[in-house]
């Protein structure tokens, strides 16, 4: 395999990772019942994130020390070089991904995961830089392989080509990236810091809404003067639900009919690429058409998304009703309030504590206990004056998180721009004119290429620990 890398300075050698990976050392294979609460930390292939990061899971598994005596070669220590070459994704984003071990003690590699014997003669850190760069990334997704479980064959990472510096500048990039990258990080951190602000932001203005804060300035007294206290079968006319038919689980062309799935009125807002296509448009019910104005409402679900409300605005596919999506038919403005409720606190514990099921990953909560949700109900122009001012106040909410996003997927074309630069040799260009003789003679890339080859040659192979069969 081999990578287009043009316009490299004439100091740098074009290598493959071969050229400089002296040794790879394949994880082991425990099972589920080998895993114990304490011992050696087991690392997994998906622990390997982005930027050289190994994320652990909350609860890490271990494995005892009788496993470790036949498995003694999978063992790594802080410091380690660690390379995953399986994901379970079919994006790959983190197929081929290179890290720096830096835990506290000793950890055992699992399947899909190798520990990298890197040359002397290379700076760790670029190897692990180089495999977030987008280049590196074009070849991995490129030539993965896999239905289920993709991964890339070792000599295909081996393959990769590598842009290979001088010594003494492998370490000025190096420290040029760390700065840099780092900078990028924290920044990129803040960034993402805002969406949780802004959805507490969000709850918190629900909240001021549905207990009447929001308006206690507009309507002179912190008393709820007109205020009711109703149910939500109050506020409805009629409940409509679907039927569970049979699709295909592809959203319907032009002049096909469909379903819509519990997914479609999940997040907030309705989404109708979320939908199948009945096999017959004969099974199509007319009378349960999703229209503009519809008040639609999960009835089954997670017990976090369990009866989040949509108001339809915008329709442009025939679907229908399913039998976990309920319509609830009510005047305009009460359609606006009661969306406004059970998206708030009070409204999600309304929902969530009449919810049934064994199981947390799907719960349901019937119409005769959705319709018994009690809330409040402000008069009709203070109930207009509550729309407006949350309709407001989220649409500032609403920019913001637009400009933030805008500004995360800035910051992330400028770690792609800062790598590209970096194994270009864009950096130190100026570094290369004002210190020739580091980079010329004995302390050439071409010169440290020879250096690599003689380690090489005098590597001892490592000895294969073989586990005894049992009978």
């Amino acid at each position: 395999m081999s990578l287009a890398t043009c316009n490299l300075p004439i100091e740098w050698s074009l290598i493959t990772i071969s050229d400089v990976v002296l040794e790879m050392v394949g994880g082991a294979s425990p099972t589920r019942n080998d895993y114990t609460k304490s011992g050696t930390l087991v690392l997994n292939k998906g622990d390997i994130k982005k930027n050289g990061i190994i994320s652990l899971k909350k609860k890490p598994n271990y494995i005892p020390s009788d496993f470790l005596s036949s498995n003694a070669s999978k063992v790594v220590s802080p410091g380690a070089i660690l390379l995953t070459l399986r994901d379970l994704s079919q994006k790959a984003d983190f197929l081929g991904l290179i890290a720096h071990y830096k835990g506290q003690g000793e950890a055992l590699i699992t399947q899909g995961m190798y520990s990298l014997n890197i040359s002397n003669y290379l700076n760790r850190k670029l190897l692990v830089w180089y495999s977030n760069s987008s280049e590196y990334r074009f070849i991995v997704k490129s030539e993965k392989v896999g239905a289920t479980q993709v991964h890339l064959r070792n000599q295909q990472f081996l393959n990769i080509a590598f842009p290979l510096p001088p010594l003494a500048e492998q370490k000025v990039i190096a420290d040029k990236l760390d700065t840099l990258l780092a900078q990028v990080e924290n920044t990129q951190a803040r960034l993402e810091r805002i969406p949780k602000i802004l959805k507490r932001f969000r709850q918190s203005v629900l909240a001021a809404a549905v207990s009447g804060r929001l308006t206690e300035e507009w309507r002179g007294t912190s008393d709820l003067t007109g205020w009711a206290k109703i149910t939500l079968g109050g506020l409805v006319d009629k409940i409509e639900s679907g039927k569970n038919l049979k699709c295909i689980e592809t959203p319907p062309n032009e002049g096909e009919f469909g379903i819509i799935k519990i997914s479609a009125v999940t997040w907030g807002i309705y989404d109708e690429k979320q939908s199948k296509t009945l096999p017959q448009n004969s099974l199509f019910l007319e009378t349960r058409r999703i229209k503009v104005g519809d008040f639609l409402i999960s009835r089954a679900n997670t017990i976090e998304l369990l009866g989040n409300p949509v108001i339809v605005h915008k329709v442009t596919k025939n679907l229908m009703l399913s039998d976990k999506v309920l319509r609830l038919e009510m005047k305009d403005g009460d359609k606006l309030w009661a969306n406004i409720f059970l998206r708030s606190i009070s409204g999600r514990q309304e929902i969530q504590g009449r919810s049934t099921g064994n199981q947390m990953s799907m719960r349901n909560i019937g119409q005769k206990a959705l319709l018994e949700i009690p809330l409040p109900k402000p008069p009709c122009e203070e109930q207009t004056e509550i729309v407006r001012h949350v309709d407001q106040l989220f649409a500032h909410a609403d920019r913001i998180e637009q400009e933030v996003n805008q500004a995360l997927a800035r910051v992330n074309n400028l770690t792609q721009s800062i790598l590209a630069k970096a194994f270009r040799g864009e950096f130190t260009e100026q570094w290369r004119k004002d210190n020739p003789e580091l980079i010329s003679g004995e302390n050439s890339a071409s010169a440290l290429l020879e250096r690599i080859k003689a380690e090489r040659a005098t590597k001892t192979p490592a000895k294969r620990t073989r586990k005894k069969a049992t009978v």
